[in-house]
Order: structure tokens, then C-alpha cells, then sequence
């Protein structure tokens, strides 16, 4: 149930990401990231995209596409050097090093239900 809730196809939970990229970043270009963008001949949803500083990008999507993100920069000439998820739903992932895992409170894993509905 928790993991159709945070990755299944009705997720509607946003998962939010900082993405560092190379290439030029330009107005036209987020705006395109942000709507406008079609992969595997299906559009993509809206997508919240900010420029935070000089090439890097925080990204929040509603779906998780394979590859998302990457493709979705690859199609305005970006390419994503490093990519980030720091948070999912109501989750940050604050401090959890990369590759590194821990188990959610009880509290967590009702927040991410509740909010995936």
C-alpha cells in the first residue's frame, strides 16, 4: 500500500528535486520545462522549475516518468550533470546520506498515505 501510495501511477504526490545542469538555462527554456514537453508521445504534466543559482534547477513534478527528468532537460539542450530528490510529499530527506536508507516513523508512513489520496 505505501509504496503504490509515493510511486504508483495515481500517486498524487510531488517529488521535488534539485538538478545541477550543464548548457545554458534560458527563460524559453524553463518555460518549456515547465509546460510544454511531451515524452513517449504523451504530455507531461505541469512541472514546477526554478533557476536557484547558476546552472542548477529545482524541479517538482506530479509523475515520475523513467528517466524524467534527464529526458525532459535533454529535450531544451540541457544535460543533467547531478540530480537530487530532497523530498517526497510531506517527507524531506534532509540529512539521509546518498545510497543510505532509513526506516519511516509510523507518523511518516501515515503522512504519505493521507497525502498520496
Amino acid at each position: 500500500m505505501l509504496a503504490k501510495a509515493v510511486i504508483g501511477a495515481e500517486s498524487k504526490l510531488d517529488k521535488e528535486y534539485l538538478v545541477r545542469v550543464s548548457g545554458s538555462i534560458t527563460d524559453r527554456k524553463i518555460a518549456l520545462l515547465r509546460h510544454g514537453l511531451a515524452l513517449d508521445g504523451r504530455q507531461l504534466k505541469p512541472a514546477k522549475i526554478e533557476a536557484m543559482e547558476p546552472q542548477r534547477l529545482r524541479f517538482i513534478l506530479n509523475e515520475g516518468r523513467k528517466r524524467q527528468i534527464r529526458r525532459m532537460c535533454e529535450l531544451v539542450e540541457l544535460k543533467v550533470t547531478d540530480l537530487l530528490r530532497i523530498r517526497i510529499g510531506p517527507l524531506k530527506l534532509a540529512n539521509l546520506n546518498e545510497g543510505k536508507w532509513r526506516a519511516l516513523s509510523g507518523a511518516e508512513r501515515d503522512a504519505l498515505i493521507r497525502a498520496s489520496k
